[in-house]
């Protein structure tokens, strides 16, 4: 039914973890092949390229269903559907961000400080265009294939990059001045193909297991028992994505309750609810939360 295409590089090993960790495992013959399948229904072939040109190809009706980012999106000007954000990154569950830095010696403090002329090396050539056009400053725009922080600034004067977390940045000596977007990974549809009910309702059933897994990272389920005069303390403890679960126990011996929390407080939580009474805890991972 759809024509799914996947980014290659950068996001390419967090996408395929994505779906095998919604069932959707992708299958190819070797980790450089291009054409893979996923044994769905739902999806009748499976293409994985570069995310720059993911949106032009979706837009164009080569494929129903892509992933990409939204910087490319706006850097290619590609009409399609965006069926969400997706909440993951190369390595973090952070955006990227596409930013103008310059060297950290530089004494431009703001865009408005660059003057006419100054060159600038980016592989986002019509955004960057577009972004310095809409502030009336002149650049001198060099198109870059990788490594752009390593061209100034003998080559370039300052570079439009994308940054995660900012470190590649600073190690280059670089210092970001301005941010141009804020680039989240999206699922795109091809809007003919969106606008058909039955591929629409496909593409939205794959939308719900992607979500339900990023929404399950990071969260683990905490299951425990409590006497009956010591629950309203563990209540007060115990953290909920909206109120715990609690049903009575067998021959009315205390309560049952569980909730869904926060991993990175798990270390704090265990001990805390032992202490208000909690007896017979467990904590489970979790694969998905569907809202």
């Amino acid at each position: 039914m759809l024509r799914l295409v996947l980014p290659k590089g950068s996001l390419e090993a967090a996408t395929m973890q994505l779906f095998e960790d919604a069932d959707l495992p992708v299958r190819r013959s070797s980790s450089v092949a291009y054409r893979a399948t996923i044994d769905d229904p739902r999806i009748d072939s499976v293409r994985i390229l570069r995310p720059q040109e993911i949106p032009h190809y979706v837009a164009d009706g080569v494929f129903d269903l892509g992933i990409t980012g939204r910087d490319w999106v706006e850097e290619t000007s590609s009409e399609v559907v965006s069926l969400g954000e997706l909440g993951y990154s190369k390595a973090t569950s952070n955006p990227i961000r596409v930013v103008v830095a310059v060297p950290q010696d530089s004494p431009y403090q703001q865009v408005a400080d660059l003057p006419d002329g100054f060159r600038v090396s980016t592989e986002y050539m019509e955004l960057t265009r577009r972004y310095f056009e809409s502030r009336g400053v002149r650049a001198d725009l060099r198109l870059s294939y990788g490594a752009t922080e390593a061209k100034v600034p003998d080559i370039v004067d300052c570079v439009v990059d994308i940054t995660e977390t900012g470190n590649a940045l600073r190690a280059a000596g670089l210092r970001i001045i301005d941010e141009v977007l804020v680039s989240y990974t999206e699922l795109v549809a091809n809007p003919g193909a969106y606008a058909d009910p039955e591929r629409r309702h496909a593409m939205e059933q794959v939308l719900t297991l992607l979500q339900g897994v990023l929404e399950a990272r990071g969260q683990v389920l905490v299951k425990l028992n409590v006497v009956a005069d010591r629950l309203d303390a563990v209540i007060g403890v115990l953290p909920a994505m909206k109120s715990p679960t609690v049903n009575e126990l067998y021959g009315g011996a205390g309560y049952a309750v569980e909730a869904v929390v926060a991993k990175s407080r798990i270390n704090i939580l265990i001990p805390d609810l032992k202490d208000a009474g909690a007896t017979d805890l467990i904590e489970l991972p979790l694969s998905k939360i569907v809202h």
